[in-house]
């Protein structure tokens, strides 16, 4: 039976880029757009909202996780899933976004196991940093994130924005569209319908140690 809870989606859209006219963010700006046409809610940020020194674990024993970091997590724990429109750096993703993922990663329980996320990445290249976004989705598996299999690259993006600040070839605009409504149609599946328990399990060394070890529950939707 469908769960009761008949609220709309709320999905938390990020920006990675630090850049002020960023075409990254641009494309979260557009992505927030899309969600909001699904009667969904959209808590549309940049990563300069969430501002954190190098992961250093003395500095975590000396005072904690940072606040940036802290923010990050209140957003993610509230929302139904996330997006995230990353720049692609030399053939990988940001610094600043892997510093964010290393402090969320301390947090207990784990706010990114189960959490849906969509990935996507705009950039002048050919490759519209496709490559980014794949290594991207390593950390966030690896915490236990649902990532989508459709992420959305969008090349030569420095001349694919029409004035309106929407994507310019009609094509690509559909496709844009298409992802980020199949992307809630999962979210809103995952949210309402029957779960069962998924176990994620984190071995940090060669033997089982109760010391180190990461064992949580997410729920997932049910076959």
């Amino acid at each position: 039976m469908p769960d009761k809870d008949c609220s709309p989606l709320h999905v938390l859209i990020v920006g990675a880029s630090l850049r002020r006219e960023s075409l990254n963010n641009q494309l979260a700006s557009l992505a927030a757009r899309a969600v909001k046409a699904t009667d969904a809610t959209a808590d549309l940020t940049t990563i300069a909202d969430f501002d954190c020194p190098f992961y250093d674990g003395d500095v975590e024993a000396e005072s904690g996780i940072p606040a940036g970091a802290q923010e990050f997590c209140r957003r993610l724990k509230a929302s139904d899933a996330l997006i995230i429109s990353s720049p692609e750096y030399n053939a990988s993703f940001s610094g600043a976004l892997k510093t964010l993922i290393d402090w969320v990663s301390r947090f207990r329980p784990q706010p990114f196991n189960g959490k849906q996320v969509l990935l996507m990445s705009a950039s002048p290249a050919m490759a519209g940093g496709n490559r980014g976004v794949w290594s991207l989705r390593v950390p966030l598996e690896h915490l236990g994130a649902r990532v989508y299999p459709d992420m959305f690259s969008l090349a030569t993006a420095h001349e694919a924005f029409s004035e309106d600040g929407h994507i310019a070839n009609d094509m690509l605009r559909k496709r844009f569209d298409d992802t980020v409504k199949c992307f809630l149609d999962l979210v809103e599946a995952a949210k309402r319908y029957p779960t069962l328990k998924k176990q994620w399990v984190e071995f940090l060394g060669e033997q089982p140690n109760a010391a180190i070890d990461r064992v949580e529950e997410s729920e997932v939707t049910a076959a």
